[in-house]
């Protein structure tokens, strides 16, 4: 339906010191989004978020930023979910995930957290976890590193050079996720 509310949430932390990292790759896809649409981020008035309210692929759609560290995303995003009247069915949460290697798309719709603290709070605090997810492959962290200190880090010089076209494609899996559903998106996309 054209009438149909898009919620799209890039995960991430708040902070210059984590904006480049590949925990807020969720936040850096979003961000290739208002880059196309022109749009200037703004605190929202209820939530602890960032919002471009716009449209993408012929539907009205709000981008979001929660300020909240990762682990706290599921209290912005239950209230932009409930400010717009949007079904959790119409949310795409965008984020990090270690299971994939680097640039690997996987769009998919429900599911488990799989150790991911992001999901896991907006699960939390929607109550469901049917919504689509962008999962950015940022692959496993070389030797016994940490995870939690992978994903803290930013990405690797070699991986800076792609970063870019990979955010770019994300992007379009997006629009394509709104304009021609998650199957036709998962043919084209998921990798």
């Amino acid at each position: 339906m054209a009438d149909d509310v898009w919620l799209v949430v890039g995960l991430g932390n708040p902070g210059p010191s984590y904006a480049k990292t590949r925990h807020n790759v969720g936040q850096m896809v979003v961000d290739e989004l208002a880059g196309r649409v022109g749009g200037g981020w703004k605190q929202h008035k209820q939530a602890k978020a960032e919002v471009i309210e716009t449209r993408l692929s012929g539907y009205r759609t709000i981008l979001a930023k929660p300020r909240s560290f990762m682990n706290e995303s599921g209290g912005p995003v239950a209230g932009l979910l409930r400010f717009y009247k949007v079904e959790p069915a119409n949310l795409v949460a965008v984020h990090d995930e270690l299971d994939i290697d680097f640039a690997a798309l996987r769009l998919k719709f429900g599911g488990g957290d799989n150790g991911h603290n992001g999901l896991r709070s907006i699960r939390k605090s929607v109550g469901t976890g049917d919504y689509h997810r962008v999962r950015f492959g940022v692959g496993r962290p070389p030797g016994r590193q940490n995870p939690a200190d992978f994903v803290l880090n930013e990405f690797s010089s070699t991986e800076r050079k792609d970063l870019p076209f990979e955010l770019d494609r994300t992007a379009d899996a997006i629009e394509s996720l709104l304009a021609d559903g998650l199957e036709v998106t998962q043919g084209k996309y998921n990798s």
